[in-house]
């Protein structure tokens, strides 16, 4: 049975609980050990994206001293697993904590895919699911293949929910383009933001989803905010919720 730290991003703890909570049954459903250490804080990637790595570093530290010793770290987000893996080393490249912790950090269906090696979820989804490509997950872990690349097409996600009875998976035609979130990016420049997140739901919409899924509730908190003002009849549900049994 692997022990499981659970790292849960800053926006989930305060927000949507919830994500939290699925992540945590689906784990333990898939036969893992988990703990959630009460001492975690923010993983820095805010005050590193905007620049205020002075500020970021002793994030990095307290997320070394927290984790360090578990045997892995999930989180249901790639933008926090990637700052973590890639962005850690201009923080804290002098700790010899940093590797083993890196290596061993992993966002949660690349967890639940490359480490304990899990073909099916074995229960249905009977929906139109869209699945969303976050940027960090998709061009940093490689959690899928992006269409600039060539070679063979795969999707960790995409694999777990194809297992499920029921699901129809539809296809869009820019399957894995950004939808504008960006962090401080949707502060800074939100026209620009709100618009690619009107191209993201049309491209959905004309695709025939009816729950809209994704690796980071980032991403989805952008999404449904622009979905709730223009009243469109699409459910937003972290990939968490859907993968461990939860209802529309």
């Amino acid at each position: 049975m692997p022990t499981v730290g659970l790292f849960i991003p800053c926006y989930v703890d305060q927000m949507y609980p919830h994500v939290g909570m699925a992540t945590l049954e689906l784990l333990e459903q898939l036969g893992c050990k988990v703990e959630f250490p009460t001492a975690q804080t923010c993983c820095g990637q805010p005050m590193s994206n905007t620049g205020c790595t002075d500020e970021a570093k002793p994030l990095a530290r307290k997320f070394l001293d927290v984790f360090a010793d578990y045997e892995y770290i999930v989180a249901p987000s790639g933008s926090c697993v990637s700052m973590v893996r890639h962005h850690y080393d201009e923080l804290v490249h002098d700790d010899k904590r940093l590797v083993p912790t890196q290596k061993k950090t992993f966002e949660l269906c690349e967890f639940i895919v490359d480490v304990l090696k899990v073909e099916k979820i074995d229960r249905p989804f009977p929906h139109r699911v869209g699945l969303h490509q976050s940027c960090h997950g998709l061009r940093e872990l490689r959690l899928a293949s992006s269409s600039e690349v060539m070679g063979p097409p795969f999707g960790k996600t995409r694999q777990l929910l194809a297992s499920m009875a029921g699901i129809e998976l539809v296809n869009l035609e820019r399957p894995d383009e950004c939808c504008g979130f960006g962090g401080t990016f949707a502060v800074s420049e939100e026209a620009v933001s709100c618009m690619m997140g009107d191209d993201r739901i049309y491209d959905h919409e004309k695709s025939g989803t009816q729950v809209l899924t994704a690796n980071d509730m980032s991403c989805l908190m952008h999404l449904q905010g622009i979905i709730a003002r223009k009243k469109k009849p699409l459910r937003v549900m972290h990939v968490a919720e859907i993968l461990a049994g939860h209802s529309v």
